[in-house]
């Protein structure tokens, strides 16, 4: 990432998302971030027209798994943390339209053979319920064996993804 910081990026208020959370804001002073995707994904949506983005970091593909534990935390399954994560979005009058998505992670972090494929079965359900809601993804950087980290600058639709080895940005302006 070559330049200096823009202004607002110095005044910006950092609101960090944990595993299994997710925050959506209209606030051009916030920037999101979420650290260490691994085997989790983070989905980043934001409507450049009206300001508004969010990021959700789900950690698993579907909450049948603990019906109990996705009551009180359901950000953290894709089946219905990422419907909750759009519902808020319009909520904040952001047009699923005008919505540019970008996804993160579902890497095979675990040494050896991960029998679970917690990684792939993330990026799986991420991916499919992206595409049978209508929502087209601008962008995806899933797989490997790497984690990433992801920020949303809400006032100009910037994001950052680090790596260990690398920073890159993109925009998410239409």
């Amino acid at each position: 990432m070559a330049g200096a910081p823009t202004i607002a990026a110095l005044f910006a208020q950092r609101v960090v998302i944990g595993v299994g959370d997710m925050a959506a804001s209209n606030n051009t002073q916030v920037i999101l971030s979420t650290y260490a995707l691994g085997s989790c994904i983070g989905v980043i949506a934001y409507d450049s027209s009206i300001k508004t983005g969010g990021i959700l970091h789900l950690m698993l593909p579907e909450s049948t798994i603990s019906p109990e534990k996705a009551a009180k935390q359901p950000a953290m399954f894709a089946d219905c943390g990422l419907p909750l994560f759009f519902k808020q979005l319009a909520g904040m009058k952001a047009e699923r339209s005008r919505m540019r998505i970008f996804v993160a992670g579902g890497a095979s972090v675990i040494s050896g053979n991960d029998p679970f494929r917690i990684g792939e079965r993330n990026t799986k359900a991420t991916l499919e319920y992206l595409a049978n809601s209508g929502y087209t993804v601008a962008r995806s950087e899933v797989g490997g064996s790497v984690n990433r980290t992801i920020h949303l600058e809400l006032s100009t639709g910037n994001v950052t993804m680090k790596t260990p080895t690398e920073t890159g940005q993109l925009s998410l302006c239409a």
